[in-house]
């Protein structure tokens, strides 16, 4: 058998075009294991010319953390439909903002918040107040939770994780 070079691929052909949007981490908490309004939402801020990277079900607290780490997020969109979201949700919140270079991080959750179905608006205060950016009930559709990423502030600088220098020029 004859073994041959790999070629690297022509410049033209490694072109990724520049990204509009923000650069967004989309996962759910603990003990949610739906991923279809995960890749819907995905779907959904791709479209509106985000970058998006997807954790995926049933994502301890520890790795959220490290995944904000590792990739630098502009925000962190958590999404449950498994009515424990405000439980888990503040867990999650609560050990974000304990870590200094995550605090300022914007961090938003949705879904089904709890178990009792749509109670809109009973569950919203507490999470703000536990240091979500916003908080968005699943009876209300997804337009607000549009305009509220279209109309964000754009991404702030962030502190690089500890060992690692600056991010690149262009890289935000």
């Amino acid at each position: 058998m004859s073994r041959t070079t790999p070629v690297a691929p022509s410049p033209a052909h490694t072109h990724t075009p520049a990204r509009t949007g923000r650069r967004i981490l989309v996962s759910s908490v603990s003990s949610d294991s739906h991923t279809w309004n995960l890749v819907f939402l995905q779907l959904l801020l791709e479209e509106m010319g985000h970058e998006v990277f997807n954790a995926g079900a049933c994502v301890p607290d520890e790795l959220v953390v490290s995944e904000c780490r590792r990739l630098r997020p502009d925000a962190l969109v958590v999404s449950t439909v498994n009515g424990h979201g405000a439980l888990d949700g503040r867990r999650l919140i609560a050990r974000l903002r304990q870590e200094p270079d995550l605090r300022d991080l914007q961090v938003v959750i949705g879904g089904k918040l709890g178990v009792r179905g749509a109670e809109a608006g009973t569950h919203a205060p507490a999470l703000m107040a536990a240091g979500f950016d916003a908080v968005f009930e699943d009876a209300a559709g997804t337009e607000e939770f549009r305009r509220y990423l279209g109309e964000a502030a754009p991404a702030r600088a962030v502190a690089p994780a500890p060992g690692r220098g600056p991010a690149p020029a262009g890289a935000r």
